[in-house]
C-alpha cells in the first residue's frame, strides 16, 4: 500500500498551515491555521474492508518540568512518549483520499465533536484532550485532527507519523470517547497492510 500527500513529505517540515502552533518572536508561540493535510492512497490489499488512520508524535517530553519555561530548554535525553494528533476509524473500504481541511480548518476551542467526520470515518479524541484538561478556556474533548505544536523550547525536532492501516474488518467496534491506544488495540490482528508518511516540525528558533 502507498500513502501520499501534497503537503506532508517524508522527513520534510510540516507546512505551518497544517500546524496548531507556530513560532512568534514576542510570545514564543502563536496559533496557526490547523488545517488537516490531504492524503491519498492506492495499491490496497485484497480483502480490505475498512481503513484506520492515526497520526502521532513519538517525541513528546515525558515530564512537563521544563516545557515552555522561560530560560530553560527541554533536554534531548529526556524520555519521550506518544502524543496522538489524529484518529479516524471505520474509513470506508472504497475511499482513497482525504481532502485537505476536510476534518479540521482552524482551531476549535474546547474541541470538535466526535462521531462521523466530513473526511470519512469516525473521529477519535486526540491528545490535546489531556493537554488542555486544566485550562478553563480550552478544556474539552478534542476529536479529529489537531496539528503539531511542540514545546517552543524543546531541544529536538519532532516527528509526525501519519499511518494508514488496511483492515480485514468493516468496523473497529469503537464509538463515543476513544483515542489512539484504543484504536490500536481494536485493530490488532486485523491489519492487512499499512503505509506511513513522516513529517517533521519544530518551533524552537534555534533548531529551525
Amino acid at each position: 500500500m502507498k500513502l501520499t500527500s501534497g503537503q506532508i513529505h517524508n522527513n520534510q517540515p510540516v507546512p505551518v498551515a497544517n500546524t496548531f502552533g507556530k513560532h512568534d518572536d514576542s510570545s514564543h508561540v502563536a496559533l496557526a491555521d490547523n488545517r488537516n493535510p490531504d492524503l491519498s492512497w492506492d495499491d490496497v490489499p485484497a480483502g480490505t474492508r475498512s481503513f484506520t488512520l492515526i497520526c502521532h508524535d513519538p517525541d513528546v517530553p515525558s515530564r512537563p518540568d521544563d516545557v515552555n519555561q522561560e530560560g530553560r530548554e527541554v533536554p534531548a535525553d529526556l524520555p519521550r512518549i506518544d502524543f496522538y494528533h489524529w484518529v479516524l476509524v471505520d474509513i470506508p473500504a472504497d475511499q482513497r483520499q482525504i481532502a485537505a481541511a476536510s476534518d479540521a480548518d482552524g482551531i476549535t476551542a474546547k474541541g470538535k465533536p466526535g462521531g462521523a467526520s466530513p473526511a470519512g470515518g469516525i473521529r477519535g479524541i486526540n491528545s490535546y484532550t489531556d493537554w488542555f484538561a486544566g485550562d478553563a478556556d480550552m478544556a474539552g474533548d478534542y476529536y479529529g485532527y489537531d496539528g503539531p505544536c511542540p514545546p517552543w523550547n524543546d531541544s529536538i525536532v519532532h516527528h509526525y507519523r501519519f499511518t494508514l492501516y488496511a483492515l480485514d474488518i468493516e468496523s473497529c467496534g469503537l464509538s463515543g470517547r476513544f483515542g489512539g491506544p484504543e484504536a490500536l488495540a481494536a485493530i490488532e490482528g486485523h491489519v492487512l497492510d499499512s503505509a506511513c508518511i513522516t513529517g517533521t516540525y519544530v518551533i524552537n528558533p534555534r533548531l529551525a
